[in-house]
């Protein structure tokens, strides 16, 4: 069987700053979502690079925990016991 999710990052920017929502796509993947922001201090040089490296870096943080969090409830729905994930 071949599987395959996607994860699609969109971007807004003000040149101040910057936010990413960063989602899975695929036939079969799960419906999650994260959310990262970033500000550009006024000290810095405004590199739009940095801005969206930062927010996405942070929203993928964010659905890497919902998908953690997720898959930590159905490991316990199917065992009935508590799960314990090794990473």
């Amino acid at each position: 069987m071949h599987n395959q999710w996607d994860v699609e990052l969109s971007f807004e920017e003000d040149g101040v700053h910057t936010q990413c929502d960063a989602r899975l796509v695929g036939a079969r993947a799960p419906g999650l979502n994260g959310h990262g922001e970033a500000v550009r201090s006024a000290d810095d040089r405004p590199l739009a690079r940095i801005g969206e490296e930062m927010a996405a870096s942070r929203a993928l943080e964010e659905l890497s925990r919902k998908l953690r969090t997720q898959v930590t409830g159905e490991i316990d729905d199917e065992g009935h016991r508590p799960a314990y994930l090794i990473y």
